[in-house]
């Protein structure tokens, strides 16, 4: 290391150290142990201005390790990203910009929350594969207007987790070349040595999945970590893993390579051994010296010439090429068609499995939303989510928008959270909604950081039939509404599931759910445009306050639909109410709610074929439910349907005995 280059990276080291201890919480040992590499990726090789964390060309870092989240604070503090030394004494405090593990939107610098182990690897490969698709749209010969590299920093455990593994076999088959992935490998996790647990070599792996790969022996050696980041950058073919041995807690005289540096603070005794170890004084805290001061200032200052040499660029692109300039606007602004308004948007014949009706909408915004790009875990032909004429993205044609996941639910979800956060593309994601289930960590995630990714999910309920009970989903309708920011949407028909389309390509700071169907359902002449309140009153009573309320999603409408009349024969006068989303409805005015769902009237039924968890919000005490609280079997999905009790006649009866209590 040179001089000012070895006392940046042990001022990184102990700020990390500082804010941990002041915290007496959190996970010295990465950020003592991997400060060389990062310290070395963002000065000497990442195009970045601390000026502008928005800049759309900047090279991507994503910190998977996120519980080394001390780091990254430093990082961002010395770069100049606003971190404030005040920031860093707040590390882990309520309502700080420092948080336990970084934070998408909460903290600027900070490209997509991580923490849960894996996820960033896979969001890594989201942000270089929307890059890949991105550049391949939009470069002209001389303009390369999008060109940037996306960079993560992994542990072990990262590297132990099923949704880095899914990911980075992806990554290696589609040939991301811009996609470098450095691997903090200190053999440590909190159990204690790696070799318990893990004991496979790493770089074979990667290498069978087509990855470039390296070994850095020396953590602390920054001309090879300079040379490995070329090298990898060199290569434009393959993502590249660059293996870096370190060693956990370095510095720290009694904890380093031990699994207590992973996640306990050093101790004030041990954090004072540790300066004096690093050329520090123990007695000074959150000390920059001003030679780090004054070299970081000459960074950030290149950093800003890189944008403004972009920006020079940018213009000159406007100039030759003024449509594909005011197209590329258009998909970084997430600018949409005023479909609300547009009559063949809402426009549809026949009786059709809501999964047809969506594949009919797709078909539609595809038209007219070319940013739309997405795909299915293997299922597309199954879940009908193909763009007709986009073409299918692969590395001989980087253009095509139809996206192949592979069986990989877990990664697929992960990787659209990382498309997302890049910017200029809109994706859309789908697969069997029983296997919902292998997403649901980055599903969460997405809600958490308030992303509008679409999630198309199919076979919605035991009419899925003769596939059993494994492929008949029950409690995933009440897992996903459980998800607070998670919008779901069930439609019982193709108007609303245009609806449904619409009000998911308009979400700002939520990820939708749309949940369709593999049977029929019959297109009802009341259905449409009320479907983007949530829930609305598709068939009324005549007296001015009904004898019951019917509600239902999905399939099971038109259950309550062909129930009114029947009630009215028996002198029971009914209100059918739709309910394709219940977050939408809570978000309506209160009066509305009223109005569809009025407090007097306590007689309610409910009929879903999924958990009747949740449902008591809309049902009461008074109230009944029709719905699964068991698993389906395998046979004829009209025979389940019987079976379980989705009849109208089940309906009518359950709906007379509440009427008449």
């Amino acid at each position: 290391m040179s001089n000012i280059s070895n006392l940046s990276v042990n001022t990184l080291r102990m700020l990390s150290a500082d804010a941990i201890q002041a915290a007496n919480s959190g996970h010295p040992g990465l950020p003592l142990g991997a400060a060389p590499m990062a310290y070395q990726l963002w000065a000497g090789h990442m195009a970045h201005n601390p000026k502008n964390p928005a800049w759309p060309n900047r090279d991507r870092f994503v910190l998977s390790a996120g519980h080394g989240s001390a780091l990254m604070y430093s990082m961002l503090h010395l770069f100049g990203y606003g971190l404030t030394l005040d920031d860093l004494r707040a590390f882990r405090k309520t309502n700080s910009a420092t948080p336990g593990h970084p934070e998408y939107g909460h903290t600027a610098g900070v490209e997509i929350t991580t923490g849960p182990l894996g996820q960033g690897i896979a969001n890594a490969v989201g942000m270089a594969w929307a890059e890949n698709y991105l550049a391949n749209t939009f470069n002209k010969p001389g303009f390369p207007v999008v060109g940037h590299y996306t960079y993560a920093i992994c542990g072990d455990g990262c590297l132990q987790e099923g949704v880095a593994a899914e990911a980075c076999s992806l990554a290696g088959t589609l040939q991301l070349g811009k996609l470098i992935l450095l691997y903090d490998s200190n053999n440590i996790t909190i159990e204690g040595d790696t070799k318990i647990s893990f004991s496979e070599d790493v770089l074979k792996r990667y290498e069978a999945y087509h990855w470039h790969v390296q070994l850095v022996e020396d953590g602390n050696d920054l001309a090879a970590i300079a040379a490995a980041i070329e090298a990898a950058k060199a290569v434009t073919d393959k993502p590249s893993i660059i293996e870096i041995k370190t060693q956990i807690g370095f510095g720290s005289p009694n904890k380093v390579g031990k699994a207590s540096a992973h996640g306990e603070p050093l101790g004030d005794a041990e954090l004072a051994a540790t300066k004096v170890n690093l050329g520090f004084n123990p007695d000074e805290f959150f000390h920059v010296p001003a030679e780090v001061q004054k070299h970081m200032a000459e960074i950030i200052e290149a950093g800003a010439k890189k944008e403004a040499a972009w920006s020079a660029m940018l213009d000159g692109y406007k100039a030759a090429h003024p449509a594909d300039f005011a197209k590329m606007e258009q998909w970084y602004n997430g600018d949409l068609p005023d479909l609300l308004n547009d009559e063949d948007f809402w426009t549809y014949e026949g009786n059709l499995a809501t999964r047809i009706s969506s594949e009919k909408v797709l078909n539609k915004v595809a038209q007219v939303v070319p940013s739309l790009f997405g795909g299915s875990a293997d299922l597309a032909p199954s879940t009908k989510t193909i763009m007709a004429g986009r073409g299918s993205y692969s590395p001989e044609n980087p253009t095509g928008a139809n996206l192949h996941f592979g069986v990989r639910e877990h990664a697929m979800s992960a990787i659209a959270n990382g498309m997302m956060v890049h910017g200029g593309l809109r994706p859309y994601v789908a697969g069997f909604f029983v296997f919902s289930d292998y997403a649901k960590p980055a599903l969460r995630l997405s809600a958490l950081m308030g992303l509008p990714v679409i999630n198309i999910f199919t076979h919605d309920s035991i009419g899925v039939g003769e596939d059993g009970p494994t492929h008949q989903p029950i409690e995933q309708l009440a897992a996903l509404r459980s998800i607070p920011n998670f919008t779901v949407i069930r439609p019982c028909d193709t108007k609303e599931t245009a609806a449904a389309w619409l009000a998911a390509l308009t979400r700002k700071n939520s990820p939708t759910a749309i949940v369709l169907t593999r049977q029929n359902t019959p297109l009802l002449a009341e259905t449409g445009k009320n479907a983007l309140k949530g829930a609305y009153i598709l068939k009324d009573s005549k007296k001015a306050t009904p004898d019951i309320i019917l509600m239902a999603t999905g399939s099971e409408v038109e259950l309550i639909y062909n129930a009114h009349a029947l009630l009215a024969e028996k002198g029971i006068d009914a209100r059918v109410v739709s309910m394709p989303s219940w977050e939408i409805f809570e978000e309506q005015s209160p009066e509305y709610k009223e109005n569809v769902l009025p407090g007097a009237v306590t007689a309610r039924l409910a009929v879903e074929a999924a958990s009747s968890f949740g449902w008591e919000r809309y049902i009461g005490l008074n109230g009944c439910i029709i719905a699964m609280d068991g698993y389906g079997a395998s046979g004829n999905y009209a025979d389940l349907l019987k079976l379980f009790g989705f009849t109208v006649e089940n309906v009518v009866a359950k709906a007379v005995e509440i009427a008449k209590k």
